[in-house]
């Protein structure tokens, strides 16, 4: 595949292709073909993000946050938006962030209610019939976004976006299982940014470019060829 045909599965944004440049530069994003990455679905995987590492770089942090806050106006409006809700453990921080940035009350939400006190699943104060944003660091097939979509409306929040700063853009039951909530999935970047940067800035080695488009274009069929295991049919399996 050439780098137009990149470029057309990538979002074509500016802050899309800024964010996925300094992921690289931060080194939050890994390529190990000859080593593929097993994530807990049991797919293998050239490529690896760790979206985490944002949150110890504060130029880039500043950078993506800023993206995030413009991308996020443009595809749902900060008017339409009331709470800001991070998902335990990893949205939490890009959740603060946003809300400060955006001057929002900020929750987060729990994957499992606490074992004691209160019996908590959300933190924070919400009130019924607020309109939520979910916020996590990334969505692979989109399960775990499921249990904290169900705790804020079981808590009467009206929830119909979450955003992501990565979305892998290659597993479409990512965006029908949320759909067939009511919830609509925004990403500031995906792999096809990634790959497209990676090209570009001469982040990766020939191999790394082709196993990586390989993956892109069938992770199903490279997983299996390259000792991964056919994932499960439960809807939590994957982030």
């Amino acid at each position: 595949m050439n780098g137009k045909a990149n470029s057309d599965r990538s979002s074509g944004t500016p802050e899309a292709r800024d964010t996925a440049r300094l992921l690289l530069e931060i080194e939050a994003i890994h390529c190990r073909p000859d080593n593929p990455y097993i994530f807990t679905s049991g797919r293998a995987s050239p490529v690896y993000i760790d979206c985490r590492k944002i949150i110890s770089f504060p130029e880039a942090r500043a950078k993506i946050m800023a993206h995030a806050l413009k991308s996020i106006d443009k595809a749902i409006g900060w008017n339409k938006i009331d709470v800001v809700a991070g998902g335990e453990t990893a949205g939490i921080p890009f959740a603060a962030f946003l809300a400060a940035l955006a001057k929002k009350p900020m929750i987060y939400v729990r994957k499992q209610p606490k074992g004691f006190g209160r019996m908590a699943q959300i933190e924070g104060e919400l009130k019924p019939g607020k309109r939520v944003l979910l916020v996590e660091d990334l969505a692979t097939d989109g399960g775990s976004k499921l249990v904290f979509i169900e705790a804020l409306r079981k808590a009467e929040a009206k929830v119909s976006d979450c955003f992501v700063i990565f979305h892998y853009g290659i597993f479409p039951q990512s965006i029908e299982m949320l759909a067939a909530t009511g919830v609509k999935l925004h990403a500031l970047a995906t792999w096809w940014d990634a790959l497209e940067a990676a090209e570009k800035h001469k982040y990766f080695d020939a191999k790394g470019l082709s196993e990586t488009r390989a993956f892109l274009e069938a992770p199903e069929q490279w997983s299996a060829s390259h000792g991964g295991r056919p994932p499960t049919s439960r809807p939590t399996l994957g982030r």
